[in-house]
């Protein structure tokens, strides 16, 4: 009996034929929890090239899953709460769900289920995790601290220099 091997080919209506996606992640609802989409809702998109791909993911899960297996590259900004100084800026490489902190913030239970059906189905891309310590999820604010509102630069930074070396 022969298998016929189903080569996965890209959805162009996910990516609009783009390589990176930079997606922020959490609740806008809570405070600093919010501020991975605080992050992509301020992002100077005139600070990248063309080829990428921005998504405000809220708290999206497994709807997330078609925009990040669709791109080679996917960088995601989130919360974590992981006793580390309120504002640190962490860089991840997880390949699976294990690979992410214990730490990050509740919406994230879904995040890490995705990753291990991407590793399932064998679409999982490189994937970049900059998470930023916080200190408190407050129900009902839309406001950041003064060091969560400020690390918000500091991370776009280092994408653009992240995204820069993608092509060295």
């Amino acid at each position: 009996m022969q298998e016929d091997v189903i080569e996965k080919k890209i959805d162009h209506f996910h990516t609009d034929g783009n390589e990176i996606l930079v997606l922020g992640i959490g609740n806008y609802l809570m405070g600093d929890e919010g501020v991975g989409v605080h992050f992509i809702n301020r992002i100077d998109k005139t600070k990248f090239s063309e080829n990428i791909s921005f998504i405000d993911g809220g708290t999206g899960g497994f709807t997330l899953i078609p925009y990040i297996e669709n791109h080679r590259k996917v960088i995601i900004v989130d919360a974590t709460m992981d006793g580390k100084e309120e504002g640190t800026i962490t860089l991840l490489k997880p390949r699976f769900s294990e690979d992410f902190p214990v730490s990050l913030s509740g919406h994230n239970f879904g995040l890490k289920d995705m990753v291990d059906i991407l590793s399932m189905l064998d679409t999982m891309p490189e994937i970049y995790l900059y998470t930023i310590t916080i200190l408190k999820m407050e129900p009902m604010s839309m406001t950041l601290s003064p060091k969560v509102d400020e690390a918000i630069q500091k991370v776009t930074d280092q994408i653009v220099t992240q995204i820069a070396n993608f092509k060295n």
